[in-house]
């Protein structure tokens, strides 16, 4: 039998509602539709098969996520390790990773349930804290990881290497390694670029440095990143995609590479990116000039 996980953000009535709906196709197609059981609770639990965490995905042909970006890294969370590609039902503000709008789901579970899709590969990336040359927590991110500071009276001194060639040092709030989905996130309000989605790449964006030089900065996606925190006296915080923190003790070392394992996400059309980022973000695509009403002439 055919199966599929929905992951729900249960805490808004329309949602559970578009939820529930979709369960109730799938499983007329006759898909064994899966959730996590407080989830299902939530959804009525009609028809539904509770699964358990961590492996509510495997054997999964895809995920269906009911909310906003947050829900749909938390469905990465588990469709990643099982290699399932992952679809976002945009119930959220700017949903920069959905592919279905409310409106169209009946269409969209359709066009699944026909095999009526693509799958990209989204880059990830891995990191791991060092400390006296043992590494004592590895963490993974889809859109970034960010290093913090965790004492507010005081800058978070670092040292940037990158294939260990120093690079960097400065103080600052923090330092962000975000991967092209990433760019549109967390490393966008902290004034990083964006990058295309199928760019194989790594970006490094400094958070509040007090450098003369503080510039994003775009590197190979075999590259190896280490921030070191220099102060023996400063801690800090790691969180992978800001669902999942760590203590970095002082005098510590993160080490940022490319993830072993993408994310797999579903597509339904073939959009551009440039379409996407447009209607996203709501850029202008004409000049003041051809927006505004023509100037009359005075003397005439």
């Amino acid at each position: 039998m055919r199966a599929v996980l929905l992951v729900v953000h249960t805490q808004r009535r329309r949602i559970v509602s578009l939820a529930t709906q979709a369960a109730r196709q799938l499983r007329g197609a006759g898909f064994d539709v899966r959730m996590l059981l407080e989830e299902a609770d939530a959804c009525g639990g009609e028809g539904v098969t509770p699964a358990d965490a961590p492996d509510a995905a495997r054997g999964c042909e895809f995920a269906l996520a009911f909310g906003g970006d947050g829900t749909f890294l938390r469905a990465a969370e588990l469709a990643r390790p099982a290699g399932v590609a992952m679809l976002g039902v945009n119930l959220g503000h700017v949903g920069f990773l959905a592919e279905a709008e409310p409106q169209e789901l009946a269409a969209r579970v359709d066009a699944l349930v026909a095999g009526r899709y693509t799958v990209e590969e989204r880059v990830t990336v891995d990191a791991e804290i060092v400390l006296d040359g043992a590494v004592r927590h590895r963490a993974w991110a889809l859109n970034e990881v960010s290093l913090e500071r965790t004492n507010r009276e005081r800058m978070l001194e670092i040292a940037v290497a990158v294939d260990e060639r120093p690079m960097l040092r400065f103080g600052c709030d923090g330092l962000l390694c975000a991967t092209p989905t990433g760019s549109t996130a967390y490393a966008f309000s902290a004034g990083g670029p964006i990058i295309w989605p199928d760019v194989d790449a790594m970006l490094i964006v400094p958070n509040a440095a007090h450098a003369l030089f503080a510039r994003p900065v775009v590197v190979a996606p075999t590259s190896v990143v280490d921030i070191d925190l220099v102060s023996a006296e400063h801690a800090a915080m790691l969180s992978a995609d800001g669902r999942r923190s760590f203590a970095v003790p002082a005098g510590a070392r993160v080490r940022v590479r490319k993830g072993e394992l993408p994310v797999r996400v579903v597509r339904l059309d073939d959009v551009p990116f440039t379409d996407r980022l447009v209607s996203k973000f709501q850029l202008p695509v004409r000049s003041l000039r051809e927006a505004s009403p023509p100037i009359p002439d005075l003397d005439e």
